[in-house]
């Protein structure tokens, strides 16, 4: 990647966004200019890149001329707004909001996974959920020998995934509880401090929460396989960053232990921690600023003889959101695939 490109990260000022700027850097990613984009009330604040400092600016319909790559992370309202504005004037958006993931123009990749989809985005292409970026990591290259048949997953989601605000949040009220104090909460419905709760995401009618069917609907299209059968249960936990996952996976035959180990531990994006004899396996603490998916305690499922369980634990703002933006740009430079050369076809109204 020689070719240097003008970039835009839209939602600059967040957890997500300062993350991107981090890695455009120390990924050596080819950054002509870098142009950071955020709401007015973030406008005129800097943050330092390769120890420059570059002020944000609020976006308007002018911010995007002459940029080749827009790395959206402020919302799936704020990427509905601008994503025509964005591609007519000819650049690629990868965008992190749930906006576009399942419009069926819009390539939805884990570069791990289903680089060759890039080549069909048509201006946009999707970066998936967190959790479901964390669970299809570890996931695919068992699924590859062996096509999975049913998943069944509990997510024990850090305070990252909320934002930065509800880190700070958390902070704030464990002090007020270690002070005795009564703790509030803003950014969540409930003091997650010494506390967790079932995702706060909307509930459906079968009593499933958006963040839930992400999982499910996600998973499939990624894997490009909509038999396989998902159920998730979401928990946001009192963790600052990094989500962990408890996954079990159903397969039409046996899958051995010591073959799955193997297969995960030459995995791309993957790195196995086991310690069976200190009881040591991934924890979030050491997930958090990690590129990889720690992957542990695989083992056979006791109630089913065709059934594995998997723990892992990866970093939501890495490798769940910002990491997975990047490598989606490097993937569309290493391809030539930047400029979108086909009708743009987008539906905002998703």
């Amino acid at each position: 990647m020689t070719k240097e490109i003008n970039v835009a990260i839209l939602g600059a000022s967040g957890a997500v966004g300062t993350e991107l700027i981090e890695l455009l850097e120390s990924h050596h990613f080819p950054v002509a200019n870098l142009k950071l984009l955020a709401s007015g009330r973030s406008a005129g604040k800097t943050l330092l890149f390769k120890g420059q400092a570059l002020t944000i600016e609020e976006v308007n319909e002018g911010s995007f001329k002459g940029i080749d790559l827009v790395l959206a992370s402020a919302g799936g309202s704020i990427s509905k707004a601008w994503a025509k504005t964005i591609v007519s004037s000819g650049a690629v958006m990868v965008d992190n909001s749930s906006a576009f993931r399942m419009d069926p123009k819009v390539p939805l990749i884990v570069p791990e996974i289903n680089p060759q989809a890039a080549a069909e985005h048509q201006g946009i292409i999707a970066n998936p959920n967190c959790t479901t970026i964390i669970m299809a990591v570890a996931v695919y290259p068992l699924h590859k020998v062996q096509p999975v048949k049913r998943m069944v997953v509990a997510t024990y989601q850090s305070a990252s995934g909320a934002g930065a605000r509800a880190m700070e949040e958390v902070k704030i009220q464990a002090q007020a509880i270690l002070n005795q104090q009564t703790p509030t909460a803003e950014i969540l419905p409930y003091p997650l401090a010494f506390n967790l709760f079932p995702h706060n995401s909307a509930l459906n009618e079968l009593g499933y929460c958006e963040e839930e069917m992400k999982m499910i609907n996600e998973t499939r299209k990624i894997f490009g396989d909509s038999e396989i059968r998902i159920s998730a249960t979401c928990v946001r936990v009192p963790v600052l960053r990094a989500h962990s996952e408890a996954v079990n996976l159903e397969f039409e035959q046996p899958f051995p232990v010591k073959k799955a180990q193997e297969i995960l531990a030459s995995a791309a994006g993957v790195k196995v921690v086991e310690d069976w004899q200190k009881n040591y396996f991934p924890m979030p603490i050491e997930a958090s600023g990690q590129d990889d998916v720690l992957v542990g305690r695989i083992r056979q499922d006791l109630s089913h003889p065709n059934g594995l369980e998997l723990w892992l634990c990866g970093d939501q703002i890495r490798k769940g959101a910002a990491l997975n933006a990047i490598q989606i740009a490097e993937l569309l430079l290493q391809e030539n695939l930047l400029h979108p050369s086909k009708t743009v076809a987008v539906s905002v109204g998703q």
